[in-house]
């Protein structure tokens, strides 16, 4: 039995969203052919709509959405933040990829970290929580120091609180400012992975191999392809993040982060179920970028090459590179195998993802310090 017919370039795409990840998704889009509307409030300015063919400066109700059948052939989106019963309802009348399943359980993290434990796949020990006396308690049984993550609405380190013991637990939640939450024990960590991956419409799997991400205050700061473990654990993270897919019965694009421990052991952190900022790199380093592989998976196309072309790192450029000004862009191309991407962003602020800067190299190592040393020279006030 025949799938569904794949989605061809002159059709029309909607993507839920209107940032960054949007935008390079769009120009992705275009550039094979496809028109792309954008949703979201305030869509017009933001850089997704900037690049696209229509902008519907709307919340994504289930009317809006519902309505987009008549014009668009799939549905996308680009983050976690959306009403789960409008996607529902325009998956009454439109595919949406990933599905809402995916999305429902990927935005909530106690239905995340169920999901996980079910599946049988590693995940950190932890409890979900409904007010700071059951924070208490977990706290007490899993051990201080821990983390208080809220269910929904966390990324790049918001909505979490480290506790040193249960006594910190009240002023921490109070913090978090969440209804529900999650206890989570803390990691020895040595290292954050992260793999990302692809899953079409008929089942098929493709995956990037393990990428290296340094943090700096809880937001990504520094990618690197092809992270230095034991083969093994590499195996262990494509076939977890295979799973994930299978589970979620996932189509298009998306990311498994992973903490590892000092014993050397993997265990999820979360689920992005998009194209992933450590996935950036693959734009300039592999056959496929990770946006282009979301267009295929999602028009219902075979999955594009994965093969690494060279050795990639990206940096991030966040709001303090512009602290002294405008930063002196003609660095930038000093360096052959630097690409810029600056994503139309407004007023720079402090930990507001402006762009980011890919470097190739000859090796993984080269092209780190070339990308850090870039940004250094971008950016001397900057400390990695």
């Amino acid at each position: 039995m025949s799938g569904p017919a794949p989605i061809l370039p002159g059709a029309a795409i909607g993507i839920l969203g209107a940032g960054q990840l949007g935008r390079m998704l769009a120009m992705a889009a275009r550039r094979s052919g496809y028109r792309v509307h954008v949703i979201a409030p305030g869509a017009g300015q933001a850089p997704a709509g900037q690049v696209a063919d229509r902008v519907h400066d709307a919340e994504p109700t289930a009317e809006l959405l519902s309505s987009l059948a008549d014009e668009v052939s799939v549905l996308t989106y680009e983050f976690e933040n959306l009403p789960r019963a409008a996607v529902e309802a325009a998956a009454e009348r439109l595919p949406v990829r990933p599905s809402p399943r995916a999305l429902a359980t990927t935005q909530h993290r106690i239905l995340e970290k169920t999901f996980l434990r079910e599946h049988g796949l590693p995940v950190v020990p932890f409890e979900a929580v409904h007010g700071p006396e059951e924070a208490a308690a977990a706290v007490a049984r899993i051990g201080a120091p821990a983390v208080i993550k809220s269910a929904g609405l966390g990324y790049d380190g918001k909505g979490q609180a480290r506790v040193e013991s249960a006594d910190e637990v009240s002023a921490a939640w109070s913090a978090v400012g969440a209804d529900e939450a999650v206890v989570e024990a803390c990691v020895d960590l040595a290292m954050e992975v992260s793999v990302v991956a692809a899953r079409g419409v008929d089942g098929s799997f493709a995956h990037y191999g393990v990428t290296e991400n340094r943090h700096r205050h809880h937001i990504l700061d520094l990618s690197i392809g092809d992270a230095e473990l034991d083969p093994a654990v590499c195996r262990q993270a494509v076939e977890i993040a295979r799973a994930v897919g299978e589970g979620l019965d996932a189509v298009g694009t998306y990311c498994v982060e992973f903490f590892i421990d000092g014993a050397g052991r993997l265990m999820v952190n979360e689920i992005a179920p998009r194209p992933h900022n450590s996935g950036h790199l693959t734009i300039e380093g592999a056959a496929t970028s990770q946006f282009d592989q979301q267009l295929r998976a999602i028009c219902g196309l075979p999955l594009g090459s994965t093969r690494r072309l060279a050795p990639a790192a990206m940096v991030n450029l966040l709001g303090d590179v512009w602290d002294a000004g405008t930063p002196p862009w003609a660095e930038v191309y000093q360096e052959p195998t630097a690409t810029l991407h600056l994503y139309g962003k407004g007023a720079p602020s402090p930990g507001r993802k402006m762009g980011h800067i890919t470097v190739l190299g000859e090796d993984r190592q080269e092209a780190a310090e070339r990308a850090l040393n870039l940004r250094n020279r971008l950016a001397p006030h900057v400390v990695s």
